[in-house]
């Protein structure tokens, strides 16, 4: 955090310095663009498949074939979610959250890409629709769905509360989800839990001191944000013990509400011309 009383002088060309002007990091213009016409089209042929309710302080896993479509609805109160996402095949691929935030900013909506870990660097899932997009950003700097936070987790809970033990945070939850769905040990599951998308959460930076913040969710019962699958897909959806967000995000005292995910299936022929994505195509042999 930037020191409020900083030790060093000054320099005389510090207006300067502070007023050269940005440069965007990784410019989007020759990014492969979802093609969204194809896919609100195929939206209006959706018919419901299967449904998995997530209950409060707590997770499940979900699995989503390619070409389907999912949605996480607010079904009985603001109630923020943590996802995570996996290829189906193969956990080592699966949600990389820094390099979707390098490319399409803190907050994602409709139009937006969930992209997979290197060495496969493709879109995984792509937002076909999103309820709470009008939100955009508040005056604090807020906005829904980031991905900026990692997730509330037990070692930072026990770090900053001094050897307090909380077991209901969503990377635990995350870890007996996948657990349980994978068939696989707690110690060997754990390490596949990965930085999430923070649904339905309203977060961002503090302009003084640039710390992360989150505020009260805006999300309602009826709202929900809506995905394409790109590739077989394996999720994990945690329903935060913070509830809304509002006070704090390991709570056994916050209200919390069940999250229900819908998997929705297309009529065929709706997607006609869409393929899965391809692994990315850099030869790292080459690199080594």
């Amino acid at each position: 955090m930037k020191t409020a009383h900083p030790e060093t002088p000054v320099p005389t060309d510090a207006d300067d310095r502070r007023g050269v002007r940005p440069v965007i990091c990784y410019p989007v213009d020759t990014l492969p663009e979802p093609d969204m016409t194809l896919y609100r089209a195929a939206r209006e042929t959706l018919t419901p498949v299967s449904e998995v309710l997530v209950p409060p302080r707590d997770a499940r896993c979900f699995r989503v074939p390619a070409g389907h479509f999912f949605r996480i609805h607010s079904v009985a109160g603001p109630q923020v979610g943590d996802l995570n996402l996996w290829n189906a095949a193969d956990l080592s691929e699966r949600f990389y959250s820094g390099k979707t935030r390098a490319l399409h900013g803190t907050h994602l909506s409709t139009g937006d890409r969930m992209w997979s870990s290197f060495p496969h660097l493709r879109p995984m899932a792509t937002i076909t629709r999103d309820t709470l997009d009008w939100y955009g950003f508040d005056s604090f700097g807020g906005s829904v769905h980031d991905v900026i936070g990692t997730r509330c987790d037990p070692y930072t809970h026990n770090l900053l509360s001094h050897g307090g033990l909380y077991h209901h945070c969503c990377h635990s939850n995350l870890t007996r989800a996948l657990s349980r769905e994978a068939g696989l040990p707690l110690a060997e599951a754990e390490p596949h839990v990965h930085d999430v998308l923070n649904v339905f959460m309203c977060t961002g930076f503090t302009r003084d001191t640039g710390q992360y913040f989150m505020k009260a969710s805006p999300v309602r019962p009826g709202d929900y944000i809506e995905f394409l699958a790109e590739i077989d897909l394996l999720g994990a959806l945690s329903a935060c013990p913070g509830g809304d967000c509002s006070a704090e995000h390991s709570s056994d005292v916050a209200r919390c509400h069940p999250l229900r995910v819908e998997v929705l299936k297309p009529a065929d022929g709706a997607l006609t011309g869409w393929r899965p994505p391809a692994r990315n195509g850099y030869d790292r042999s080459h690199g080594r």
